[in-house]
């Protein structure tokens, strides 16, 4: 090496060392962190769960004791033939105190109120999953648009040489016009291939950048000898199973069956007694001087202190048929919530069965598109033996090579459908954790 190769090698070095000083790959964990901070869907969700849970303390407000405290200030004129008699203040206070003791239509409220809030979280839960599922897939489709735009540059790079090469040999009277136009018209294809490619990687950066909120330059890639593995326990009826019990979309709708039921069940309620306790206490006050002008007031300016207890029952019997059109609403609305719960139920297991069979065929893609890679390989290295003595010609050499770069896309892209593919599953069966992605990032470089 000269002394001014050597001085370029060393600037470049240096350069290397600066730039990665100040530019570091994020993996999928940081990534995930900021999608936590920044993503609106998940904040949104996060608004609704806390909405959700008022639901409860709503309904069991209507079993407690109920407080409500008035007051009035008058002010009087007594006149007669428009001429003032008397004028004063009077002043009243008053207190109320209600405490349910049998009201079957609040108790059912309650129940249903306590259904909502547990059916909120289980959607808070699904959300939280769905947050996992789609920074993955934009992390990872950032990937594979990197990888397809590496490859999409060496193929233009490379059927590039091949097209110079071409001219050359043209040029000096060993090979046609033909082969010069066939490079040339591979070469263009190239071209817009890899613009193509500048463009998917685009709009996969603004894809992720809509949920974490900010740029990211450099991502971490996956290490070569990822894991792929097929779904443990390999038997499908087991992850049925499991996500009968736990996937939470299905357990939502399963609490909001509930919430109606009870709903229906506090509108039947509707007909029966209501019996409260009530307490009342009342203070007032008048300056009023004499009555009617004449006679004077013995109570003038004293406080006057008046206190009831009842128990107070209400029969409800006719309201306009209000009452019964309320229940046969309500359980119109129970009767839906049961089938949209065995609608549910129904899909749950169809998407199980969909996402253990996806990542079965997924391992099998990946290892059959590792495979493809390495013939694809092989045969460009024997395709460019035999153009070079003859026995292969132009066109067998870009088509040796575009298989190749395309081997390189499929495999790259296979092995991201593959997490994918595995980390849905896992959501279907209501398994799916940031542990899941934490084990992905500590495989990455």
């Amino acid at each position: 090496m000269n002394y001014k190769n050597l001085t370029k090698y060393i600037i470049f070095s240096l350069s290397l060392s600066f730039v990665s000083t100040f530019l570091k790959a994020e993996n999928l964990e940081e990534v995930y962190e900021l999608a936590l901070k920044n993503d609106p869907l998940l904040k949104a969700a996060e608004a609704s769960y806390r909405a959700g849970k008022e639901n409860k303390v709503q309904g069991r407000s209507g079993l407690l004791p109920n407080l409500s405290v008035s007051g009035s200030t008058n002010w009087n004129e007594y006149r007669v033939m428009d001429q003032i008699i008397d004028q004063y203040n009077s002043n009243n206070y008053s207190a109320r105190l209600t405490q349910p003791v049998f009201r079957m239509d609040k108790w059912f409220q309650f129940r249903r109120g306590k259904a909502l809030t547990q059916s909120a979280e289980a959607e808070f839960a699904y959300q939280q999953q769905e947050t996992m599922i789609r920074v993955a897939s934009a992390y990872f489709n950032v990937l594979n648009s990197i990888d397809s735009l590496n490859a999409a540059k060496a193929e233009e790079k490379a059927i590039g040489r091949q097209k110079d090469l071409a001219k050359k040999r043209f040029e000096v009277g060993l090979a046609a016009i033909t082969e010069v136009q066939e490079t040339q018209a591979a070469y263009d294809l190239t071209v817009v291939s890899r613009i193509s490619r500048e463009a998917q990687l685009d709009s996969a950066r603004e894809g992720l950048t809509s949920i974490v909120g900010k740029d990211i330059t450099l991502l971490s890639p996956l290490i070569e000898d990822f894991e792929i593995s097929l779904p443990d326990p390999l038997d499908r009826e087991n992850w049925v199973t499991l996500g009968l019990k736990n996937n939470f979309q299905l357990k939502s709708a399963r609490l909001q069956r509930d919430a109606a039921k009870h709903s229906a069940r506090a509108a039947t309620s509707n007909h029966l007694p209501q019996i409260d306790i009530v307490g009342r206490a009342t203070k007032s006050t008048s300056k009023q001087g004499k009555f009617g002008g004449f006679i004077q007031n013995p109570l003038f300016g004293i406080e006057q202190d008046t206190r009831q207890y009842a128990i107070q029952v209400n029969i409800p019997l006719y309201a306009g048929g209000s009452i019964s059109s309320s229940r046969r609403q309500a359980f119109a609305n129970y009767d839906r919530a049961k089938e949209q719960t065995v609608y549910t139920e129904r899909s749950t297991i169809r998407d199980i069965r969909s996402n253990h069979f996806g990542v079965q065929t997924q391992v099998a893609n990946v290892t059959a598109r590792k495979q493809a890679l390495a013939s694809a390989e092989s045969a460009l290295e024997a395709t460019q033996i035999g153009y070079e003595v003859g026995s292969r010609n132009t066109v067998d050499l870009l088509d040796a090579q575009k298989r190749l770069f395309q081997a390189q896309r499929d495999y790259a892209s296979s092995r991201y459908e593959y997490i994918i593919a595995m980390l849905r599953l896992k959501a279907s069966v209501g398994s799916l954790n940031p542990g899941d992605l934490i084990s992905i990032s500590n495989r990455m470089e």
